[in-house]
């Protein structure tokens, strides 16, 4: 059995990167792939692939799409600060819910 491993990320999230050729970019999660540890940005880290032509994509040629990047690489961005922020996790009645280091405000609604 392959254990899954929990993102500090959801789909939907505002991020931003941390480290490599698109540092400081911001951009929303696309999809997120928590059991390669991976996450897809809209607008980061693009990649060209040549496509054959298909019944999908009848012209073929070359698509540029996002490439997934380690979940590691993007820090959570506050959406009442509007800062990068680590995140901790509170339990409430409603259960747990993922709430702001910098400012305390709660982030799941």
């Amino acid at each position: 059995m392959s254990e899954i491993n929990k993102l500090h990320v959801k789909k939907g999230d505002t991020v931003i990167v941390l480290s490599g050729k698109d540092k400081g970019k911001q951009g929303k999660i696309i999809e997120a792939l928590p059991k390669k540890g991976k996450v897809v940005v809209e607008g980061v880290n693009k990649v060209k692939r040549h496509t054959k032509a298909s019944q999908k994509a009848p012209q073929g040629g070359i698509i540029v799409k996002e490439a997934p990047l380690s979940s590691s690489k993007v820090m959570l961005v506050c959406t009442e600060c509007n800062k990068p922020t680590r995140i901790k996790k509170t339990a409430l009645a409603s259960g747990n819910v993922r709430v702001c280091k910098k400012c305390g405000e709660i982030i799941d609604k």
